[in-house]
């Protein structure tokens, strides 16, 4: 049994219905109160050691995230699913229901599969509220029809609380590794610990680390240069390691699973409809939800001044087109405010090899400290 299988595990032997959720901005609040457990499956290199059985499902240019996910849920690691939700956030990542449905049909499997849209226009140029709603309304009608449950507000205002409460903690943790107070690596292990977890579990571990560290801060090396570290996922741990050791501070981070998950939660709110229009349509800018992409440049503008970084790190996922789409227009504004910008592309052959880039970091190191 992986690591993985046990933690699921863990969750369905204390009552848990478990739902596995990707692309990384699902609605965890709505299962949360709906009695559901959701997990969220997005960047399970460290769980998933081979994609045999995803590649003769996808092509093999599809990205890392989408073959260790497909892996995942078609070997018998996602024997304990009870249930798979996704919305569209690129190509490949759209067309996974279908090939899951067969998939697992052909294993003599069958999984409740729930699917929404989130409208990608802009919300000045159209609204397009009316039709989230509308779409919301059907997941939790399917969702009711499907477990046997009862949607309740007061039970959804309370999970909006929590998961408000877990994304405040997450960003109270961030302020000390931009400080130098806190590890990156311990911080990003933190963080995605809350995929497997229950949000109260999550809220628990946030806590006691925050207590912990708030009793000795360490001194930030004089030599430590500030950068961001972007991208899709987080870097390898090896690579988080050799980052650190190189001599940089993470001084503050644009990764898809960390600061674009949990840096804005609505106001308290008994109306889901309502809630998730707030969520998506005013949620940190991120290439995966293309009509937030006019905000994004000067997203990372502003990250970039307040933090005082004086660099850029993008761990480029290798055929994540959403996001390699706006690199170069980037790296030029970047460059205009004095940002230099050191580019990654990591594949999922990549992960126990990273030799050349512990070389380019240090070159990156050099340069920026010279």
């Amino acid at each position: 049994m992986t690591d993985a299988d046990h933690k699921i595990k863990s969750l369905k032997d204390k009552g848990g219905r478990i739902i596995g959720c990707f692309p990384l901005y699902p609605p965890l609040e709505l299962f949360h109160s709906m009695g559901l457990t959701p997990v969220v499956l997005w960047g399970l290199r460290d769980f998933v050691k081979t994609s045999a059985t995803a590649d003769r499902h996808l092509q093999s240019y599809a990205c890392s995230v989408a073959r260790h996910l497909v892996e995942f849920v078609l070997s018998d690691q996602g024997r304990f699913l009870d249930g798979l939700f996704m919305y569209n956030a690129c190509d490949t990542l759209r067309n996974l229901p279908e090939i899951l449905n067969c998939g697992l049909g052909d294993n003599g499997r069958a999984l409740p599969i729930f699917k929404t849209h989130i409208p990608m226009t802009p919300p000045k140029q159209t609204s397009a509220a009316g039709y989230l709603n509308a779409r919301i309304l059907a997941l939790i009608m399917e969702l009711e029809e499907t477990y046997g449950v009862v949607f309740s507000p007061a039970r959804f205002r309370h999970s909006v609380a929590l998961y408000r409460e877990a994304r405040s903690l997450c960003k109270e943790l961030e302020i000390l590794v931009a400080k130098g107070s806190l590890s990156y690596g311990r911080f990003s292990q933190i963080n995605h610990a809350g995929y497997f977890s229950t949000v109260e579990d999550h809220i628990k571990l946030l806590k006691k680390v925050l207590n912990e560290d708030s009793l000795s801060h360490t001194k930030t090396s004089p030599s430590a240069v500030p950068v961001i570290i972007s991208g899709i996922l987080p870097p390898p741990p090896g690579l988080i390691v050799a980052l650190e050791d190189a001599g940089f501070r993470v001084a503050a981070n644009d990764i898809a699973s960390e600061r674009r998950s949990y840096d804005y939660a609505p106001d308290t709110a008994d109306n889901p409809c309502s809630y998730y229009a707030d969520f998506y349509f005013n949620h940190f800018p991120c290439p995966t939800l293309l009509y937030s992409a006019d905000k994004r440049i000067a997203m990372i503008k502003k990250l970039a001044a307040d933090s005082g970084a004086r660099g850029f790190v993008f761990i480029g996922e290798k055929f994540c087109e959403d996001e390699y789409f706006e690199i170069p227009h980037l790296e030029r504004i970047l460059k205009e405010t004095g940002v230099a910008i050191l580019p990654l592309e990591i594949s999922i052959e990549d992960d126990a090899n990273n030799k050349a880039y512990v070389t380019r970091l240090e070159a990156f190191h050099e340069m920026l400290r010279g």
